[in-house]
């Protein structure tokens, strides 16, 4: 069940005063949407019958394909931070779904490429295509000054949690 917004404003991490009424209030709202989307990520994982790593390789594997990108089973490793054995048990795993096939390399005849399928393709857009059309027009309502506000805002917020590495 996802978070709400606690309508006090304080939480167990913030302590509430006149100075942090909306700092507080903005980090109680963006772990509701942390919360939110976690559970939107379980729902499609389980619809999809996938594992997190499974979907955070098709969607790697995805994006190369629209970039106009050739990546291979060490790209795929590297990315997730895994194996080369966990990696070719996770791309048989999606090849047998039918999710990514294997390939010569265009140019490298030692190598292979990884590609996403249309099945793939068709399957993704069909399970979070209307979720991401709501979330574009949630952001394209904003005015331009608070785009660039929040924008600003989750780029600070990205660099306080990749300072802790």
């Amino acid at each position: 069940m996802p978070e709400t917004v606690n309508p006090t404003g304080a939480g167990y991490w913030y302590r509430q005063s006149l100075e942090t009424v909306g700092g507080v209030d903005v980090l109680n709202s963006l772990r509701a949407y942390r919360a939110a989307e976690a559970a939107m990520r379980r729902r499609t994982r389980d619809s999809m019958g996938m594992n997190e790593t499974d979907l955070l390789a098709i969607r790697y594997v995805m994006r190369a394909r629209q970039a106009g990108q050739s990546i291979g089973p060490k790209d795929l490793s590297r990315f997730l931070k895994i194996s080369t054995a966990s990696t070719t048990a996770l791309i048989d795993r999606l090849q047998k779904g039918g999710y990514l096939l294997r390939r010569p390399h265009p140019t490298d005849r030692r190598a292979l490429e990884i590609i996403p399928t249309d099945n793939a393709d068709r399957e993704v857009r069909e399970t979070l295509g209307t979720m991401h059309q709501k979330m574009l027009d949630a952001a394209e309502a904003l005015t331009s000054e608070e785009a660039a506000t929040i924008t600003r805002f989750l780029q600070q917020m990205t660099r306080a949690l990749e300072a802790d590495r």
